[in-house]
């Protein structure tokens, strides 16, 4: 074998070498932070109407018009089986019972009663559980980890100060 066909052959390999490590570098997996992030369901908290609107008189339909929109900001289906809508002032929680966000899809929760559907969810309660002048609406995991939450009022440092609005339907 020549010299210059020496050169050649090794300048060849490295390349093929060079390349290999460039392939391998690119497959290695992200750090955790990363990965966390890119694996932890987009649910957010995307509308809250913390005061009914017309007189509040505990009735069906005024407690039906306090809620909280949940929109699922991802393309796949999320299980929100066990996740938690908390309410900061006076400790008011509503559980989700085997219930399933489908992608980029939107759930309005609210406080009084009626039947559940695909796109409303009812917490069956007889009194306002969202404070008109101040509070916060946080959403949790199945295990308690923070997800989003929303804030009005006095409590606008909670949270990433997104406001949404008290009457955005």
């Amino acid at each position: 074998m020549s010299a210059s066909s020496l050169i050649t052959a090794r300048r060849l390999v490295a390349a093929v070498l060079a390349a290999g490590a460039a392939i391998g570098v690119a497959a290695l997996p992200a750090p955790a932070a990363d990965h966390d992030r890119s694996a932890r369901p987009k649910v957010e908290i995307s509308a809250v109407q913390y005061d009914s609107p017309g007189h509040d008189d505990r009735s069906r339909r005024s407690l039906n018009r306090e809620w909280v929109e949940l929109t699922n900001t991802t393309r796949r289906t999320v299980n929100l089986d066990g996740w938690t809508l908390e309410e900061d002032e006076d400790g008011h929680t509503y559980t989700f019972d085997h219930y399933r966000l489908a992608g980029r899809a939107t759930v309005r929760i609210h406080t009084g009663e009626g039947r559940d559907t695909r796109t409303d969810l009812f917490q069956d309660r007889r009194n306002y559980v969202w404070d008109n002048r101040s509070d916060t609406a946080t959403l949790r995991n199945d295990r308690g980890r923070f997800i989003d939450n929303e804030s009005w009022g006095h409590n606008r440092h909670h949270g990433d100060n997104r406001h949404h609005g008290d009457n955005r339907h």
